[in-house]
């Protein structure tokens, strides 16, 4: 048996990727833009048994049980019948950074999973299909699958909706500051959340209309290294994204009290005359935008007033294989 590991690292949005047009492909309603983070990271290890069967998924040293597996096995049923292949897959994976938190933890697990399954099933996938197979588990999983800053255009079947890297100006060195406020899993699911929103949010048409059209200003703006703008795109995408959560029926927010706490001195330390810019996912931790020039300084104005772990994120590398062993 073939078995592969690999690493993928988290993407935070930068331009905010939040809801469905296909269910089913997990094609998204507008395009998107991201970050890739260093720090945050998923190792998987995956190998395909010469006998079909139950898969079996470890996660962080625990056995999985079928509802779990669940997700993971429809996966690797795409990668099988791409390989055409049969066995049962055995999959161990490690996820350094907490699970359904808000962390993007899907979009680097499912990258590494749609990079160690593909090779392990003996497939040779170039970036752009490797990114659409990784977008079928997770939707943010596809943009994980390249370094630095990426966007993920929208297509609109399975061939055009893929993700690439986006060109960044020489001069632009970004950083992303995670402000931990709680690692527990969130009570309203990404995936629950987004079909809330799409189906009874009157706010979602006008929040990916827009999202299409920042996602191209975003490009502009990084490929000019205009931090101003960047930031600014950045913080109204998430105010837009969690505005359309609070207009859904039943209405739902991911924000904490210490989250909206951590945003005010956000922009207290803004004010102060430091770039620096929030965004959110799906769960209560904050994300700081700002630059190399400046983090130091943005990371002590924000432990001036702030007892939370902080995070030092610099942008990320492309997922890479990281051992190949026959057993």
């Amino acid at each position: 048996m073939l078995k592969v590991t690999a690493r993928a690292h988290t993407n935070i949005a930068l331009i905010k990727y939040w809801g469905k047009a296909d269910q089913q492909l997990i094609l998204p309603a507008n395009s998107s833009v991201s970050l890739t983070l260093d720090r945050f990271y998923a190792d998987t290890t995956v190998g395909f048994t010469d006998q079909p069967g139950p898969d079996r998924f470890v996660l962080d040293g625990r056995l999985q049980d079928a509802a779990a597996t669940h997700r993971v096995h429809a996966f690797l049923d795409l990668v099988r019948q791409q390989a055409h292949i049969h066995g049962a897959a055995r999959v161990s994976s490690t996820n350094h950074v907490p699970n359904a938190a808000g962390l993007a933890s899907s979009s680097s697990a499912f990258a590494a999973l749609a990079l160690a399954a593909s090779r392990a099933a003996g497939l040779s996938l170039d970036p752009t299909a490797l990114s659409r197979l990784a977008r079928r588990g997770s939707g943010s999983a596809t943009r994980s699958i390249f370094g630095g800053t990426v966007i993920w255009h929208r297509g609109t079947d399975d061939a055009s909706s893929f993700a690439e890297p986006v060109t960044t100006a020489p001069n632009l060195d970004l950083r992303m500051v995670a402000i931990l406020i709680d690692a527990q899993q969130k009570d309203v699911s990404s995936r629950n959340g987004m079909a809330r929103t799409v189906a009874t949010s009157p706010y979602f048409p006008v929040f990916t209309a827009t999202a299409e059209r920042d996602s191209q200003a975003m490009v502009a703006a990084l490929a000019a290294g205009d931090l101003e703008q960047i930031g600014e795109l950045t913080e109204r995408s998430a105010l837009m994204m969690h505005g359309a959560t609070l207009a859904a029926q039943p209405p739902f927010t991911y924000f904490a009290p210490a989250t909206l706490a951590a945003w005010a001195v956000v922009r207290a330390v803004r004010a102060g005359g430091l770039p620096a810019y929030v965004t959110m996912d799906a769960g209560p931790n904050v994300k700081v935008l700002t630059d190399a020039t400046h983090v130091d300084a943005v990371v002590a104005g924000l432990r001036a007033q702030l007892d939370n772990e902080l995070v030092v994120c610099a942008p990320g590398p492309a997922a890479r294989i990281l051992t190949t062993t026959e057993e």
